[in-house]
């Protein structure tokens, strides 16, 4: 099941941490939202599909890509949260 929860905007370079009960139990999570810029990770004139895969397959295992955001002509942002 899917609920979305607006976060106010945060100055935050870590990542946010969101409490919730379900089923009368308290469960953490943790989600990091990072903005990766297109010229760091995408070759000239290759598909910025190929730079996205590589951005997701270097980024930290701990955490589990969850959203890709709307991106702009020079960075995506990616949100992933914590896992284990």
């Amino acid at each position: 099941m899917i609920i979305p929860i607006d976060i106010p905007p945060v100055d935050t370079e870590n990542y946010v941490e969101v409490d919730v009960t379900i089923n009368g139990q308290k469960r953490q999570f943790k989600y990091r939202v990072e903005i990766f810029h297109w010229r760091d990770w995408c070759r000239p004139a290759e598909e910025r599909v190929e730079g996205l895969k590589r951005m997701i397959t270097a980024y930290d295992k701990k955490w589990q890509l969850m959203q890709i955001g709307m991106p702009t002509d020079t960075t995506v942002p990616l949100m992933f949260r914590r896992v284990g």
